[in-house]
């Protein structure tokens, strides 16, 4: 084995993973650990790869990299076995992986994260991936007092419409159907170049671009700056998927104050109840965060409401991770084993939501991208298992529901 790449964390760093790949394909016996910084579970997973990685590849040149690794370098350096280790900016340059094999073993000088992206190197494949993501934007000028992101990945900065779209060309004449914009923060696209326009604008010059294009989604939105001319969009174009991700975090007003988010729980409902209206049939999913500071049962208890109240069959829910040096880390904190046992709390919430927009489901045609093994998602991002013979990976086939449960759409070909 020459390259392996071990990826944790969001799409953004899949996609950069792929990156990667391509610029070190002629080196030798390389592990590469793309790390994230999002939760402390996270970084433990990525320090228990390195250390199989030395055990079970003792000659291999192991190299750390991602947003763990951009914000405390010393640490990952120190790990047995690791060689080098490689800020964010520097990953994706091709000349850095030309260099590494005379790279000297240390840490080296990280350079900021803010700086200028290259331009997006075409990435030929995602392996063992039926849908391909496509990088539109990069950082964050944000600073919610949880998140220790904008410290690995530094301020926003758009990729321009005509490489988007050239990435997205690459990708269709490879096989792929469906298409993923992501980022870090895509619902700020644009705001640091007025020529940009906005995400919804950029999704429309993609789908224009791409008449072969079968579908497309967005990565996770922030509610406080979905623009007019995504909402729009979703009420004319089919092509663009029936589901929406949000980036919500609390149902609570006090605790999404304390948290520093740009939205409230008003405003949250109503891009839910907007985006129901224009495609009553889209799934809805969002991120909370359960056990945050200072969070009380009854301040938790809002938050549980709202999940209820907005019925959203795909939550991703985390217990707090407090983030070295964040605001939120100064906070009274939450025992470790509440947090754990409200984040069940939300979990079994968002599965009672799910079990009730499966069961709507039922006996409905659905457009199924099959993924592997007779399973996929339909255009709603549900979870659908394939009764018969699979179809070709990537394929995208009408089927019919046969019944549902809070995990799984089971469907037949029709």
């Amino acid at each position: 084995m020459s390259v392996e790449i071990l990826t944790f964390g969001c799409r953004l760093n899949t996609y950069e993973s792929e990156v990667m790949r391509g610029h070190a394909a002629a080196l030798d016996d390389t592990v590469i650990v793309n790390t994230c910084a999002v939760t402390a579970e996270a970084e433990r997973q990525a320090r228990q790869a390195i250390r199989r990685a030395a055990r079970e590849r003792p000659g291999a040149r192991i190299v750390v990299t991602g947003c763990a690794a951009q914000i405390a370098p010393d640490r990952w350096a120190s790990l047995p076995g690791v060689a080098g280790v490689l800020g964010n900016a520097e990953k994706l340059r091709a000349e850095t992986w030309a260099s590494l094999p005379a790279a000297p073993d240390s840490v080296g000088d990280i350079m900021d994260p803010a700086a200028e992206m290259p331009a997006p190197a075409p990435v030929s494949s995602f392996a063992g991936r039926a849908r391909a993501f496509v990088q539109v934007q990069q950082g964050c000028d944000h600073r919610c007092t949880f998140c220790v992101i904008p410290y690995g990945r530094g301020r926003s900065r758009s990729v321009e419409a005509a490489a988007v779209i050239a990435q997205g060309r690459s990708l269709l004449a490879r096989g792929y159907r469906e298409l993923v914009l992501t980022g870090v923060d895509i619902a700020s696209y644009g705001r640091d170049d007025a020529g940009f326009g906005t995400i919804g604008s950029l999704a429309r010059q993609v789908l224009a671009a791409l008449p072969d294009l079968a579908r497309l989604r967005l990565s996770s939105l922030d509610p406080a700056a979905i623009d007019d001319e995504f909402w729009a969009l979703l009420a004319e174009e089919p092509r663009l998927m029936p589901h929406l991700h949000l980036s919500v975090q609390a149902g609570s007003d006090l605790i999404l104050k304390r948290m520093k988010r740009r939205h409230s729980r008003a405003q949250a409902l109503a891009v839910i109840a907007r985006a129901r209206a224009l495609r009553p049939e889209i799934g809805i999913g969002a991120d909370l965060i359960a056990g945050f500071p200072t969070e009380s049962e009854a301040l938790f208890q809002e938050t549980l409401d709202f999940v209820r109240e907005a019925a959203i069959p795909y939550l991703h829910v985390f217990p707090y991770s407090a983030r070295p040096d964040t605001p939120a880390a100064r906070m009274p904190a939450i025992p470790m084993a509440e947090r754990r046992a409200r984040a069940a709390r939300l979990r079994e919430a968002g599965l009672a939501a799910a079990a009730g927009f499966h069961a709507a489901l039922v006996g409905r045609r659905i457009a199924l991208l099959h993924e592997t093994e007779g399973r996929g998602h339909s255009e709603h991002f549900a979870p659908v298992r394939l009764a018969g013979p699979p179809p070709a990976e990537g394929a995208i086939l009408a089927a019919r529901i046969l019944r549902a449960d809070a995990h799984t759409l089971f469907a037949e070909a029709c």
